[in-house]
């Protein structure tokens, strides 16, 4: 039930122009990929012309060796039934006993361009450090470092402000942003005395949280109105205004026409400028940011 749920939405991504599709291995365990697969089937999509795929590896504890990232790259183009994909990236950095095999992770990376296996390679999750750190260790080897994906929205700004964002510009680094939409608060949505979000956002989204970034939710409707655009089509016009990827979550046909609605016009300078300063003095969204460890 849950994979033909994800049909509609897909679909409606690729016909609005969203050919962009992010998974990963532990997405599902396995069945994201799987159920990509059959979606493209089903649509007669071919990657990368019709989609461009991105996938992403784990650095589990038994993966001790460079020769352990390709070996992941061709499980999940198994699953995916493809024989290339357009770009592969690291999850998160190896952490704890893990952080001592990141080199051989970077140069697994390399081997999976190397080996044909996708177009480009990644990484997620990489502070400013690892990241210059893993372009000049991927550029040795004659591979550039295509991107870093990692939370950055109106609502959580760090890579801004703790050269991340440079050291991407430095690099020729796209930086992929998740969560662009700050897990829906930027939609306009969720109001102090509007809907009342509900599981963990209920937690993320009290009614505190609301009313201080409702002037930040009011600019993006005026904003919107002006441009006949939504909250969350101008939040996610931001991003790319400021050189960033985003990419959000949908979950159905209607929210990822929206999402392709941010596409093909820029916000003015001086829009760009207001949402930042409005922005600016806001609490940040909290969740798993491992760029700042």
């Amino acid at each position: 039930k849950k994979k033909r749920g994800w049909v509609g939405p897909y679909e409606a991504a690729v016909r609005s122009g969203l050919t962009f599709i992010d998974t990963a291995e532990v997405y599902g365990f396995g069945l994201s990929e799987e159920f990509l697969k059959e979606y493209m089937q089903k649509a007669g999509n071919k990657e990368p012309v019709d989609i461009q795929v991105a996938t992403k590896y784990f650095p589990l504890p038994w993966r001790l060796t460079s020769s352990s990232v390709p070996d992941a790259l061709r499980a999940s183009l198994a699953r995916l039934g493809l024989p290339r994909i357009s770009l592969y990236q690291q999850h998160w950095p190896g952490l704890g006993l893990n952080s001592l095999l990141n080199d051989a992770y970077i140069d697994g990376l390399a081997q999976c361009k190397q080996q044909g296996l996708c177009d480009a390679v990644g990484v997620s999750n990489f502070n400013t450090q690892r990241t210059r750190n893993a372009a000049k260790r991927l550029g040795n080897a004659g591979v550039p470092l295509a991107s870093n994906q990692v939370m950055y929205s109106l609502l959580y700004r760090a890579p801004e402000s703790n050269g991340l964002m440079e050291a991407c510009r430095e690099n020729g680094v796209t930086l992929i942003a998740y969560s662009p939409l700050a897990v829906g608060l930027l939609t306009g949505k969720y109001t102090p005395g509007g809907a009342t979000p509900y599981g963990p956002r209920a937690l993320l989204f009290d009614y505190d949280r609301r009313l201080k970034v409702q002037p930040l939710v009011d600019l993006l409707q005026a904003i919107g109105n002006e441009r006949q655009k939504t909250p969350a089509q101008v939040a996610l016009n931001w991003c790319i205004c400021k050189g960033a990827l985003p990419i959000p979550g949908v979950k159905n046909a209607r929210q990822a026409e929206e999402c392709a609605g941010a596409l093909g016009w820029r916000l003015s300078e001086g829009e760009v400028m207001e949402l930042d300063r409005v922005s600016a003095g806001l609490p940040q969204i909290p969740g798993v940011t491992l760029e700042s460890v």
